[in-house]
């Protein structure tokens, strides 16, 4: 799932769930940051109008197997720590590395929201989600549960006319054919009548 937004200082946001993790995961991560920050010229335009570009992304398996650490900001910097610019920064998520025994604030809300939404139930909500922003989120979360729902059953109801369809169209055939046997059987045997008629007549 990819989502990419601005907000009303013009900087760019990209948010992604990312399910598994693979070899080139992290070229695929900086390229997707880079051309989203590319995107922003046209042909004439300035480098002076490009705007702050931030990825985030939710990382269901880790990527980072040697750190232990959840959460990782990456920005432009060298070694000494002194910033090229400022225009942007990506932040991986690691959710399996995740884990809060007593949840806190609101970035540990969020991430075990993201971790165990979809084990909640809207009518018993746990303390932690107890707040504005966890409610909207939770009721945008069963928004699209229903949504999804609603979809598998039109696909179903679609599959099912589907079905029918392909019957009726081989029942149609088979009728045809049916009738076409018959029509064949009956000139078949006018012909064997025809036939006999002529033979009894020249004897």
């Amino acid at each position: 799932m990819d989502v990419k937004v601005r907000d009303s200082q013009q900087q760019f946001y990209q948010i992604e769930i990312q399910l598994c993790s693979y070899a080139s995961l992290s070229s695929r991560i900086l390229y997707n940051w880079a051309d989203i920050y590319a995107q922003q010229l046209v042909s004439g335009d300035s480098y002076s109008s490009l705007q702050p570009t931030y990825s985030i992304w939710l990382l269901a398996e880790d990527l980072i197997k040697e750190d232990t650490q959840y959460m990782h900001h990456f920005m432009f910097r060298d070694k000494q720590g002194q910033a090229l610019n400022n225009h942007g920064a990506i932040c991986l998520l690691e959710l399996n590395k995740f884990h809060a025994e007593k949840i806190e604030h609101d970035e540990q809300r969020w991430l075990n929201f993201f971790k165990e939404g979809k084990s909640l139930k809207q009518e018993a909500l746990p303390n932690w989600m107890d707040t504005e922003e966890m409610r909207q989120a939770m009721s945008t979360l069963s928004l699209f549960s229903e949504k999804e729902r609603q979809y598998d059953k039109y696909q179903a109801r679609q599959e099912y006319l589907r079905e029918q369809r392909a019957l009726q169209d081989e029942f149609e055939k088979n009728y045809q054919a049916l009738i076409e046997a018959k029509e064949a059987m009956t000139i078949a045997k006018q012909l064997e009548m025809e036939a006999k008629q002529d033979a009894t007549q020249a004897q």
